[in-house]
């Protein structure tokens, strides 16, 4: 397991229609990484599988709130944790994807989950993850390809 530092920014910037559309009922908050790992890992795609993936919108992230969560609750943690540096762990050799083309790391953060606890929350339904990339419409056959051959033969 690898180890890394990132700050707590509750309310991130909405980058994306979806978010903008559900801003109105869902709460977010992630770990913001100064740093280029999901790169990293997607440069080893690249050379390996010769799979080209959208860089993140946030960047190198990890989305620990994505819920309907209580107004004042939320605020709440927001007063007390926003900017503060948290520690999340990731597995290097757990690069894993979907059929949608999108590319991630498993990770793991017990101060994240200390705070969706102390908010009343359970654990997050897609899991703790730092995003890799995306593939775009003209790789995502070609990343659906190399998902189903890593199943087949246990990579």
């Amino acid at each position: 397991m690898f180890e890394m530092k990132g700050i707590l920014v509750f309310d991130p910037i909405n980058v994306t229609k979806k978010h903008n559309a559900q801003s109105t009922w869902k709460k977010v908050a992630i770990v913001k990484f100064d740093c280029d790992t999901y790169s990293y890992y997607s440069w080893f795609l690249q050379k390996r599988f010769n799979l080209f993936l959208n860089k993140p919108l946030r960047g190198t992230h990890l989305t620990f709130i994505n819920d309907i969560v209580d107004d004042d609750i939320y605020l709440q943690a927001k007063e007390m944790f926003d900017g503060k540096e948290v520690t999340v762990r990731y597995d290097p050799t757990m690069i894993r994807s979907n059929k949608k083309g999108h590319w991630w790391l498993r990770a793991e953060s017990l101060d994240c989950q200390n705070i969706r606890t102390a908010m009343g929350l359970g654990d997050p339904y897609f899991g703790y993850h730092i995003t890799v990339g995306l593939a775009t419409h003209l790789q995502l056959e070609h990343s659906k390809y190399i998902t189903d051959q890593c199943i087949k033969f246990n990579l």
